[in-house]
């Protein structure tokens, strides 16, 4: 009966530090991931803060400014503006390369800066 008794308080006893085992790995693990949920807060935070100021810095009437004063430039005069219409069967303009809203090409005669 002794043998018996022993058996099971070592199996009592095992079992009692697998659980407080399981347990503290629980909390390490749920401490870990609100520090990781904190870190992406604040990565959101920041995203948000570059977005807000890469659209400050790309602002149309800020960029004119800059090439107007510092590298001296100057919108071409209308009488030099030409207009090209792009053929049908060419490749969709997009708002970035030198296409206006209707889809057709802008160009330039003669240099844009003093």
């Amino acid at each position: 009966m002794t043998r018996i008794n022993l058996l099971l308080l070592f199996v009592l006893v095992g079992c009692a530090l697998s659980l407080v085992t399981s347990r503290h790995d629980a909390r390490r693990t749920f401490n870990e991931l609100e520090r990781e949920r904190e870190r992406a807060r604040q990565y959101e935070v920041e995203y948000g803060q570059l977005s807000l100021e890469q659209s400050t810095w790309a602002m149309p009437a800020r960029v004119e400014k800059i090439a107007r004063e510092s590298l001296h430039m100057q919108m071409p005069l209308p009488s030099r503006v030409q207009v090209i219409e792009a053929p049908a069967q060419a490749a969709k303009c997009t708002g970035d390369n030198g296409c206006d809203r209707a889809g057709a090409a802008i160009a330039s005669t003669g240099a844009a800066s003093r």
